[in-house]
């Protein structure tokens, strides 16, 4: 899963620029609905553009990894170590 770490950006950028970022900023400053950001922010695996993430790593001055973070989900995991189990001979 994707997860978009948009607020932890806000809070490393609050302590780097000292001073108080909101939402209302982050919208206004990239043309992204505060509907949206906060969606993306709530909502697990939110579907976006990547005009959307290039707006963000511009507004954050970050890179790409910085903003997105992949976390596998329980069944990928578990079925890539079967997988693995398999190939090494070890599988039940």
């Amino acid at each position: 899963m994707i997860y978009l770490q948009i607020q932890e950006l806000i809070s490393a950028r609050k302590a780097k620029w000292g001073r108080r970022i909101t939402l209302t900023e982050v919208a206004d400053s990239t043309g992204i609905s505060r509907m949206t950001l906060n969606r993306m922010m709530r909502l697990q695996g939110y579907n976006t553009v990547t005009d959307h993430l290039d707006k963000l790593c511009t507004y954050f001055e970050c890179d790409i990894h910085e903003l997105v973070k992949f976390i596998p989900d329980n069944k990928h995991a578990i079925s890539q170590a079967r997988a693995e189990l398999r190939l090494s001979g070890n599988a039940d």
